[in-house]
Protein backbone atom coordinates (compact mmCIF):
# COMPACT_ATOMS: atom_id res chain seq x y z
CA UNK A 1 0.00 0.00 0.00
CA UNK A 2 2.83 2.47 0.44
CA UNK A 3 4.59 1.80 -2.96
CA UNK A 4 1.15 2.38 -4.18
CA UNK A 5 1.05 5.45 -2.72
CA UNK A 6 4.56 6.64 -3.73
CA UNK A 7 4.06 5.95 -6.97
CA UNK A 8 1.18 8.00 -6.84
CA UNK A 9 2.30 10.77 -5.46
CA UNK A 10 5.08 10.96 -7.64
CA UNK A 11 2.88 10.90 -10.66
CA UNK A 12 0.71 13.52 -9.09
CA UNK A 13 3.94 15.49 -8.67
CA UNK A 14 5.57 14.90 -12.35
CA UNK A 15 2.20 16.12 -14.13
CA UNK A 16 1.91 19.08 -11.65
CA UNK A 17 5.43 19.84 -13.18
CA UNK A 18 4.32 19.31 -16.42
CA UNK A 19 1.33 22.22 -16.10
CA UNK A 20 3.73 24.45 -14.46
CA UNK A 21 6.33 24.20 -16.89
CA UNK A 22 3.52 24.86 -19.62
CA UNK A 23 2.31 27.66 -18.16
CA UNK A 24 5.34 29.50 -17.42
CA UNK A 25 6.21 29.17 -21.08
CA UNK A 26 2.56 30.27 -21.92
CA UNK A 27 3.73 33.52 -19.72
CA UNK A 28 6.88 34.20 -21.31
CA UNK A 29 5.73 34.08 -24.84
CA UNK A 30 1.73 33.43 -25.22
CA UNK A 31 1.33 31.04 -28.20
CA UNK A 32 -1.41 28.98 -27.06
CA UNK A 33 -1.27 26.86 -30.36
CA UNK A 34 1.91 26.49 -29.85
CA UNK A 35 1.71 24.92 -26.62
CA UNK A 36 -1.19 22.56 -27.81
CA UNK A 37 0.62 21.66 -31.25
CA UNK A 38 3.90 20.93 -29.30
CA UNK A 39 2.03 18.84 -26.63
CA UNK A 40 -0.09 16.69 -29.59
CA UNK A 41 2.79 16.03 -31.41
CA UNK A 42 4.27 14.77 -28.21
CA UNK A 43 1.28 12.86 -27.20
CA UNK A 44 1.34 11.41 -30.50
CA UNK A 45 5.00 9.90 -29.90
CA UNK A 46 3.72 8.42 -26.33
CA UNK A 47 2.56 4.93 -27.95
CA UNK A 48 6.06 4.37 -30.21
CA UNK A 49 7.77 5.10 -26.64
CA UNK A 50 5.45 2.18 -24.48
CA UNK A 51 6.15 -0.01 -27.94
CA UNK A 52 10.03 0.67 -27.78
CA UNK A 53 10.08 0.53 -23.56
CA UNK A 54 7.82 -2.43 -22.83
CA UNK A 55 8.41 -4.69 -25.58
CA UNK A 56 12.03 -4.22 -27.22
CA UNK A 57 13.55 -2.96 -24.17
CA UNK A 58 12.17 -5.59 -21.50
CA UNK A 59 12.37 -7.97 -24.12
CA UNK A 60 16.48 -7.36 -24.13
CA UNK A 61 16.53 -6.93 -19.83
CA UNK A 62 14.32 -10.39 -20.03
CA UNK A 63 17.09 -12.35 -21.93
CA UNK A 64 19.84 -10.78 -19.92
CA UNK A 65 17.45 -12.19 -17.06
CA UNK A 66 17.00 -15.66 -18.54
CA UNK A 67 21.33 -15.86 -19.29
CA UNK A 68 21.79 -14.90 -15.78
CA UNK A 69 19.72 -17.87 -14.57
CA UNK A 70 21.32 -19.96 -16.98
CA UNK A 71 24.49 -19.51 -15.74
CA UNK A 72 23.53 -20.00 -11.52
CA UNK A 73 21.47 -23.06 -13.17
CA UNK A 74 24.51 -24.13 -14.70
CA UNK A 75 26.96 -23.70 -11.83
CA UNK A 76 23.82 -26.12 -9.68
CA UNK A 77 24.78 -28.66 -12.50
CA UNK A 78 28.53 -28.19 -12.18
CA UNK A 79 28.09 -28.94 -8.45
CA UNK A 80 25.78 -32.22 -8.69
CA UNK A 81 28.21 -33.58 -11.25
CA UNK A 82 31.02 -32.48 -9.11
CA UNK A 83 29.61 -34.29 -6.43
CA UNK A 84 27.54 -37.18 -7.12
CA UNK A 85 27.46 -37.36 -11.51
CA UNK A 86 31.00 -37.94 -12.66
CA UNK A 87 30.73 -40.96 -9.96
CA UNK A 88 27.57 -42.11 -10.28
CA UNK A 89 28.54 -42.34 -14.16
CA UNK A 90 31.73 -44.34 -13.01
CA UNK A 91 29.84 -47.10 -11.17
CA UNK A 92 27.26 -47.73 -14.06
CA UNK A 93 29.90 -47.95 -17.01
CA UNK A 94 31.41 -50.71 -14.87
CA UNK A 95 27.99 -53.22 -16.08
CA UNK A 96 27.67 -51.36 -19.84
CA UNK A 97 27.73 -53.73 -22.20
CA UNK A 98 27.34 -51.43 -25.29
CA UNK A 99 29.49 -49.34 -27.37
CA UNK A 100 28.68 -45.97 -25.37
CA UNK A 101 32.15 -45.19 -24.85
CA UNK A 102 32.76 -45.27 -28.76
CA UNK A 103 30.39 -42.34 -28.87
CA UNK A 104 31.80 -39.94 -26.06
CA UNK A 105 35.73 -40.10 -26.42
CA UNK A 106 35.48 -36.20 -26.89
CA UNK A 107 38.32 -34.39 -28.15
CA UNK A 108 39.45 -30.90 -28.07
CA UNK A 109 38.48 -30.56 -31.58
CA UNK A 110 34.38 -31.16 -30.86
CA UNK A 111 32.37 -28.28 -31.96
CA UNK A 112 28.98 -27.68 -30.93
CA UNK A 113 27.79 -29.27 -33.86
CA UNK A 114 29.32 -32.52 -33.11
CA UNK A 115 28.17 -32.41 -29.68
CA UNK A 116 24.28 -32.06 -31.01
CA UNK A 117 24.96 -34.50 -33.39
CA UNK A 118 26.42 -36.91 -30.60
CA UNK A 119 23.07 -36.11 -28.93
CA UNK A 120 20.82 -36.71 -31.09
CA UNK A 121 22.38 -40.23 -31.31
CA UNK A 122 22.22 -41.11 -27.58
CA UNK A 123 18.72 -40.24 -27.35
CA UNK A 124 17.57 -43.34 -29.77
CA UNK A 125 20.76 -45.02 -28.16
CA UNK A 126 19.37 -48.31 -26.31
CA UNK A 127 21.28 -48.46 -23.12
CA UNK A 128 22.03 -51.53 -21.51
CA UNK A 129 24.10 -52.93 -18.51
CA UNK A 130 24.87 -55.79 -16.94
CA UNK A 131 23.62 -55.38 -13.56
CA UNK A 132 25.74 -58.38 -12.01
CA UNK A 133 28.97 -56.32 -12.75
CA UNK A 134 27.92 -52.82 -10.83
CA UNK A 135 28.84 -52.77 -7.42
CA UNK A 136 25.07 -52.20 -5.73
CA UNK A 137 26.62 -51.59 -2.19
CA UNK A 138 29.06 -49.63 -3.81
CA UNK A 139 25.80 -47.79 -5.51
CA UNK A 140 24.10 -47.38 -2.59
CA UNK A 141 26.58 -45.56 -0.28
CA UNK A 142 27.24 -43.12 -3.07
CA UNK A 143 23.51 -42.10 -3.02
CA UNK A 144 23.05 -42.53 1.22
CA UNK A 145 26.53 -40.12 1.43
CA UNK A 146 24.44 -37.68 -1.06
CA UNK A 147 21.10 -37.91 0.15
CA UNK A 148 21.31 -34.10 2.10
CA UNK A 149 23.37 -32.74 -1.23
CA UNK A 150 20.33 -34.42 -3.53
CA UNK A 151 17.68 -32.45 -1.55
CA UNK A 152 19.12 -29.42 -1.53
CA UNK A 153 19.15 -29.72 -5.12
CA UNK A 154 15.99 -30.21 -5.68
CA UNK A 155 14.96 -27.18 -3.40
CA UNK A 156 16.82 -24.95 -5.54
CA UNK A 157 14.03 -22.78 -7.62
CA UNK A 158 16.35 -22.61 -10.41
CA UNK A 159 15.10 -25.95 -11.21
CA UNK A 160 12.14 -24.75 -12.23
CA UNK A 161 13.82 -23.42 -14.95
CA UNK A 162 15.40 -26.78 -16.41
CA UNK A 163 12.80 -29.75 -16.48
CA UNK A 164 15.24 -32.06 -17.78
CA UNK A 165 17.52 -31.66 -15.20
CA UNK A 166 14.70 -32.12 -12.57
CA UNK A 167 13.65 -35.28 -14.34
CA UNK A 168 16.93 -36.68 -14.05
CA UNK A 169 17.24 -35.86 -9.91
CA UNK A 170 13.76 -37.63 -9.73
CA UNK A 171 15.43 -40.84 -10.93
CA UNK A 172 18.11 -40.75 -8.82
CA UNK A 173 15.99 -40.21 -6.41
CA UNK A 174 14.28 -43.22 -6.81
CA UNK A 175 17.07 -45.22 -7.57
CA UNK A 176 18.35 -44.15 -3.97
CA UNK A 177 15.25 -45.41 -1.94
CA UNK A 178 14.92 -48.48 -4.30
CA UNK A 179 18.59 -49.38 -3.03
CA UNK A 180 17.95 -47.89 0.76
CA UNK A 181 14.59 -50.20 1.69
CA UNK A 182 16.86 -53.41 0.40
CA UNK A 183 19.17 -53.66 3.70
CA UNK A 184 20.56 -57.01 1.73
CA UNK A 185 21.57 -56.50 -1.42
CA UNK A 186 23.09 -59.86 -2.09
CA UNK A 187 21.04 -63.19 -3.46
CA UNK A 188 18.42 -61.23 -5.00
CA UNK A 189 16.33 -62.81 -7.38
CA UNK A 190 16.08 -62.20 -11.14
CA UNK A 191 12.73 -60.31 -11.11
CA UNK A 192 14.18 -58.00 -8.60
CA UNK A 193 17.27 -57.21 -10.52
CA UNK A 194 15.90 -56.56 -13.63
CA UNK A 195 14.21 -54.03 -11.70
CA UNK A 196 16.44 -52.29 -10.31
CA UNK A 197 18.47 -52.48 -13.99
CA UNK A 198 15.43 -50.63 -15.36
CA UNK A 199 15.74 -48.35 -12.73
CA UNK A 200 19.52 -47.90 -13.21
CA UNK A 201 19.50 -47.21 -16.90
CA UNK A 202 16.83 -44.93 -16.87
CA UNK A 203 19.46 -42.43 -14.64
CA UNK A 204 22.60 -43.75 -16.81
CA UNK A 205 20.15 -42.20 -20.08
CA UNK A 206 19.46 -39.00 -18.25
CA UNK A 207 22.84 -38.96 -16.82
CA UNK A 208 24.65 -38.51 -20.13
CA UNK A 209 23.04 -36.39 -22.18
CA UNK A 210 22.93 -33.86 -19.17
CA UNK A 211 26.90 -34.80 -18.84
CA UNK A 212 26.70 -33.63 -22.59
CA UNK A 213 24.78 -30.53 -22.11
CA UNK A 214 27.19 -29.55 -18.84
CA UNK A 215 30.36 -29.92 -21.31
CA UNK A 216 29.15 -27.79 -24.09
CA UNK A 217 28.42 -24.83 -21.15
CA UNK A 218 31.95 -25.46 -20.47
CA UNK A 219 33.40 -25.53 -23.29
CA UNK A 220 31.32 -22.37 -24.34
CA UNK A 221 32.36 -20.30 -21.50
CA UNK A 222 34.92 -21.85 -19.15
CA UNK A 223 37.32 -23.51 -21.39
CA UNK A 224 40.32 -24.71 -17.94
CA UNK A 225 37.09 -26.45 -16.43
CA UNK A 226 36.30 -27.75 -20.14
CA UNK A 227 39.75 -28.76 -20.32
CA UNK A 228 40.00 -30.96 -16.93
CA UNK A 229 36.41 -32.56 -17.58
CA UNK A 230 38.15 -33.78 -21.06
CA UNK A 231 41.05 -34.94 -18.85
CA UNK A 232 38.38 -36.82 -16.30
CA UNK A 233 36.08 -38.84 -19.11
CA UNK A 234 34.38 -41.43 -17.18
CA UNK A 235 33.70 -42.91 -20.86
CA UNK A 236 37.82 -42.51 -21.79
CA UNK A 237 40.91 -44.14 -20.12
CA UNK A 238 42.94 -40.81 -19.98
CA UNK A 239 44.53 -39.39 -17.13
CA UNK A 240 44.28 -35.75 -15.76
CA UNK A 241 47.84 -35.55 -15.41
CA UNK A 242 49.26 -33.44 -18.44
CA UNK A 243 52.11 -34.77 -20.07
CA UNK A 244 54.85 -33.36 -22.46
CA UNK A 245 54.55 -35.31 -25.54
CA UNK A 246 58.05 -34.45 -26.52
Amino acid sequence: MDDKRYLLAIGISLIFLSALIYSIHFLIFGKVDYILNYFLLHLAFVPIEVLVVSLIIEEILDHREKMKKLEKLNMVVGSFFNSVGEELLKIILEGDVGNIRDYLKISEDWDNKTYEKTKKLLKNYECNIDIEKIDLYELKSLLERNKEFLLRLMENPLLLEHEDFTELLLAVFHLADELHRRNNLDNLPKSDLDHLKNDIIRVYRLLVIQWLNYLMHLKDNYPYLYSLCLRANPFDNKSVIIRDDK
